[in-house]
């Protein structure tokens, strides 16, 4: 089994859910971090959405409408951990297009 961690970053997420980071298959992942800094004058919400259809899961968002003031970051898992499991998507947006910045820490177990 091999351990390896990794960054997703996404500069300038958009006003639609969009998949930001997929498991790859025969994997595991362990979310150790995920922040959203705002580069803009003006506040912005995010959302930041679950997609599960592995055993008896359901899409659920970790986040709706979470508030990021500008030029300020909102730190998503405040020290928490998620297990996502082979095919699990993390999808988001932000209120306004080109203006907030995703990034996520993770761990694949293989």
């Amino acid at each position: 089994m091999a351990n390896t961690f990794k960054l997703s970053s996404n500069a300038g997420l958009t006003t639609s859910l969009v998949d930001q980071y997929t498991v790859p298959s025969s994997t595991t992942s362990i979310i150790v971090g995920m922040s959203v800094a705002n580069t803009s004058a003006n506040s912005i919400t995010v959302d930041i959405k679950i997609v599960s259809d592995t055993g008896n899961n359901e899409n659920a968002y970790l986040i709706k409408g979470g508030p990021v003031p500008s030029g300020g970051t909102l730190e998503i898992m405040s020290g928490n951990k998620l297990v996502l499991q082979t095919t699990d998507k993390i999808q988001a947006l932000a209120s306004t297009t080109g203006v907030a910045d995703l990034l996520i820490s993770y761990m694949e177990i293989t």
